[in-house]
């Protein structure tokens, strides 16, 4: 308890000391309000070739990534229970110090993965969501619970697949929970009329639902904005976009998507006036949010159904990124693309970021390459495993360091399309305190990024 309490003032401590360090935690999907920008100060300004790893924890498998907050990491896994003919086993959330890699606590509960795609890496998808004294956490298979941060007992749980009859998508549940005052918001599914479901974040009582259910829930993550001088809820799931009211679930806008295969997994991202969703099948597509209420109309839509198509930006695991009027980001065959955001007309494209990968591997379906903002720059956790650093210009992509950050474990191939097959790593890594934190199939590590780690002595 002494590492873990001082460990809540040590930003204050340093600021005192130096005057202009920053630090801060990682505490859900995407870090603090799912912006993926990372505030911390006293960062590396330039990767160096080999990252200080801090300690290494072995856990089971899983894509959910690590959260961080107040001394602890949380981390979802999954473990086979080895009389198991089948995919039976436990899933488990296990606590962590940050500062050594040591376990606080873990609990554990019953699971079967049996009806999930089984191609790819197993075990739980949604990162944990902490508030304060209090972490959510959703598995593979549709159980929410609430636990206590500092002792692991459950406060309250559910299991949506019983108690609302969510019928688990393909790939697994996968939208992490968003806290919005006293509200846990959730994808659910509940039919006919709960796609999205909000709780008493302290008692687990419903107290609102909305939207149809016309199809299954997609992957995405629920995120909120300021937009139109309200706050917007904005959710995508497999046949459309949604912006809701986050106090009562009331629909404030909605535009048919159709995500092929249901798969609407990138994270809606806002920028200014725009708000971009991008997927496998369909491309892109682009509102533009209205400022004076709560309203939107579209942009633009990609017109290409085919992944393979010369143009457009067919993300479909990590999320782009909008810098002014331009959107950057990986396409599902690794192709690092720039589009003008107000048309969707591409400006360049490279394939520079995954060239080792691409040498080794050739087709590289599924590319994936979570962005995260640090100020000037951008570091980018790149399924080869590797971290890089750069910076995205209407004029192109220029890289600024890459270091190897964790060994790709898991296959992308997909059933008996072998062709896809590769090594790779889709968890999206926590970036804390100066550090970032990161797992594959084995093992979680804690690497510095602190500039003062890799001075040079004298």
């Amino acid at each position: 308890m002494l590492a873990t309490t001082s460990k809540r003032f040590l930003p204050w401590l340093l600021i005192g000391l130096a005057g202009q360090l920053a630090a801060e935690d990682w505490p859900q999907w995407r870090g603090a309000d799912r912006l993926a920008v990372w505030h911390d100060t006293g960062v590396v300004e330039q990767l160096p070739s080999e990252l200080l790893v801090k300690w290494r924890t072995e856990i089971g498998s899983g894509y959910a990534g690590p959260a961080v907050a107040d001394g602890r990491v949380f981390v979802l896994d999954w473990h086979k229970d080895p009389e198991s003919r089948t995919l039976d086993g436990r899933e488990r959330l296990l606590a962590l110090d940050e500062e050594t890699g040591e376990p606080l606590w873990e609990h554990e509960w019953s699971t079967s993965y049996r009806a999930l795609m089984a191609s790819y890496a197993i075990g739980p998808r949604a990162t944990p969501t902490v508030d304060r004294e209090r972490v959510y956490v959703l598995g593979a298979t549709g159980w929410l619970l609430c636990l206590d941060v500092e002792k692991g007992s459950v406060l309250w749980q559910r299991d949506l697949t019983v108690d609302y009859g969510t019928s688990v998508p393909t790939w697994g549940t996968s939208s992490p929970p968003l806290v919005e005052g006293d509200l846990l918001i959730t994808v659910v599914a509940a039919e006919p009329d709960g796609m999205v479901v909000a709780f008493d974040k302290t008692t687990g009582k419903e107290v609102w639902r909305a939207v149809e259910v016309n199809g299954e829930m997609g992957y995405s993550a629920p995120v909120i904005y300021e937009a139109g001088g309200a706050r917007q809820l904005i959710v995508w799931h497999a046949t459309g976009l949604v912006s809701l009211d986050p106090a009562t679930g009331s629909v404030y806008w909605e535009q048919p998507i159709d995500a092929g295969a249901s798969m609407a997994i990138t994270t809606p991202l806002k920028s200014g006036n725009y708000l971009l969703v991008s997927q496998l099948y369909n491309g892109s597509t682009m509102m533009r949010l209205d400022d004076a209420q709560p309203a939107a109309e579209l942009l633009w839509q990609g017109k290409g159904r085919s992944p393979d198509e010369p143009e457009g930006l067919h993300a479909t695991i990590s999320t782009p990124i909008i810098v002014g009027d331009h959107l950057y980001g990986l396409g599902v065959n690794g192709e690092l693309r720039a589009l003008d955001a107000r048309t969707g007309e591409r400006v360049w494209e490279s394939l520079e970021i995954n060239q080792e990968a691409r040498a080794e591997w050739g087709v590289l379906r599924w590319g994936t390459a979570f962005m995260i903002q640090h100020q000037d720059r951008w570091f980018l956790n790149v399924d080869d495993g590797y971290l890089v650093q750069a910076r995205f210009t209407p004029e192109g992509y220029e890289e600024l360091g890459r270091a190897r950050l964790i060994e790709p474990t898991a296959s992308a191939g997909l059933g008996a399309r072998r062709r896809f097959d590769r090594l790779v790593n889709w968890s999206h890594p926590a970036y804390a305190n100066r550090h970032v934190v990161h797992r594959n199939d084995r093992a979680i590590i804690r690497a510095s990024l602190a500039a003062v780690d890799y001075e040079t002595k004298d």
